[in-house]
């Protein structure tokens, strides 16, 4: 899509697309950096909903050194990287506003957290067979670990996605 307007001056909004991918970026660089997941581990009441969430939010966590793991630094930021390229083209492919029997918001919403959530479980499995213990069971375990927090968080980028245009 061409940030053109017919008159050809650049437009001011981008697309919903554009907008959830810069979600994307943000929540996952901001909430998976190592300074918020050691904060979140440490500094919230493991019994209390809100700071389950806010951990919860640092599920993507990814890190600045490898730690000694298996196949290095890519292997342990495979995740999160998987999780924003996977969300980033889910939120281009998906065709919501084009196919949607209620055009605009309403399915600009529900295309970037369908996306997030599809993005969450996608980047879970395929970065299982990288982990510490891979195995079939490990990686569906993860999946579901994954769409869980795509779909508690997920919101985060329908919201975002209503920022553009269709």
């Amino acid at each position: 899509m061409s940030l053109f307007h017919r008159t050809g001056s650049v437009s001011r909004h981008g697309t919903a697309a554009g907008t959830g991918a810069l979600a994307v970026l943000l929540l996952v660089g901001i909430c998976g950096s190592p300074a918020y997941t050691r904060w979140a581990g440490t500094q919230t009441d493991p019994d209390s909903a809100a700071a389950f969430y806010v951990r919860l939010l640092a599920w993507p966590a990814w890190r600045l050194d490898a730690d000694g793991q298996a196949g290095g630094l890519l292997a342990a930021d495979l995740r999160a990287i998987l999780l924003v390229v996977l969300a980033v083209a889910l939120l281009y492919l998906l065709p919501a506003a084009q196919v949607a029997r209620v055009p605009g918001s309403v399915s600009q919403f529900f295309s970037g957290w369908a996306a997030y959530v599809l993005a969450g479980g996608l980047a879970a499995v395929l970065a299982a067979p990288f982990g510490p213990d891979p195995s079939l069971l490990g990686a569906f375990q993860d999946a579901t670990t994954g769409a869980g927090y795509g779909f508690l968080s997920g919101w985060i980028i329908g919201t975002a996605s209503l920022g553009g245009r269709a």
